[in-house]
């Protein structure tokens, strides 16, 4: 037994392993079931900015935009309270705006109302964003891999890529099965989970790799416990403060990056679970040893004429 850890983490690999499969497993029943609830940016239609010299209710505005028929209405804080963003599906036109601000000045009478801006974000250009999102994602992945192999060695390459992908299927699942909206900045998320997911895994793996390296006694199991249980302090801290900022861009951020704020901390949580489990049971589960880690030795050279 190599010293005293705190925690047996890999004891739980086979149960964190049926959680993980379970969760997968629903992520994409529920993308292919219900689909994403997709952004303008992705489907296309028009945005709307009105300024308002009182705050209003966004209830208020939302039933009044659905009652004059038009659709997928959906409206938000920007900025100020006073500031109110309204995306829909409706197609473009050049009356459009004063239309919609004619509908909200007679439900507001009592409060002046300016537009500030009208835009359409055409169905092509969100069809492009969106597929050139996922490229974005895949080459992250692939990138990702290569980095791993060449820093570590291929088999935790794997593993960090297949954590990473865990991680981002359940973030898409758990959106596509409560139909939050998905749009640019959930995208984005993604990338940053990558980002911060990645970062915890090559600590966990870089500790493994050095205990493999120095300790000359225990199994595989008891050196990535041991290995674990050294960056448990740094990953709590770390996931910890993180948290508390999303919490906090969470509860008063605004609807403009609340999703951008829930994506991140879901990643957060679920990559701090999956650089403990995900990557180190698959280090197991490829039988990584000694012989895999240790620096290869130098042929002598024989300077004897």
């Amino acid at each position: 037994m190599i010293g005293a850890t705190n925690f047996n983490f890999m004891r739980l690999r086979h149960a964190a392993s049926i959680l993980s499969i379970i969760l997968i497993v629903i992520s994409i029943g529920a993308i292919a079931a219900r689909g994403l609830n997709l952004g303008l940016d992705f489907t296309g239609g028009t945005l709307l900015e009105v300024q308002y010299e009182t705050p209003e209710s966004i209830d208020r505005i939302s039933t009044a935009l659905e009652s004059a028929g038009y659709r997928d209405v959906t409206v938000q804080h920007f900025g100020a309270e006073t500031d109110v963003l309204v995306r829909m599906s409706e197609a473009f036109r050049d009356n459009l705006g004063a239309e919609v601000l004619n509908i909200l000045q007679t439900q507001s009478a009592d409060n002046t109302l300016t537009l500030m801006r009208s835009e359409f974000v055409g169905a092509q250009v969100g069809e492009e964003l969106r597929d050139q999102g996922g490229l974005a994602l895949l080459l992250a992945l692939f990138v990702v891999m290569i980095y791993v192999a060449a820093r570590f060695q291929f088999k935790f390459s794997v593993g960090a890529v297949v954590a990473l992908f865990h991680d981002v299927i359940i973030i898409i699942g758990l959106f596509a099965l409560f139909q939050w909206e998905f749009d640019l900045t959930v995208m984005a998320a993604l990338l940053a989970v990558i980002g911060y997911s990645l970062n915890d895994t090559i600590v966990v793996s870089d500790h493994i790799r050095e205990n493999f390296r120095m300790l000359r006694r225990g199994d595989a199991e008891e050196v990535i416990n041991y290995s674990i249980n050294q960056t448990l302090g740094r990953t709590i801290m770390t996931s910890l403060t993180t948290a508390l900022v999303l919490f906090a861009l969470m509860v008063v951020g605004g609807d403009l990056i609340h999703n951008f704020a829930v994506a991140l901390m879901i990643g957060v949580l679920v990559g701090t679970y999956s650089s403990v489990f995900v990557a180190s049971s698959l280090l197991l589960m490829m039988k990584i040893s000694r012989e895999d880690l240790m620096p290869p030795e130098e042929e002598e050279v024989d300077d004897r004429p």
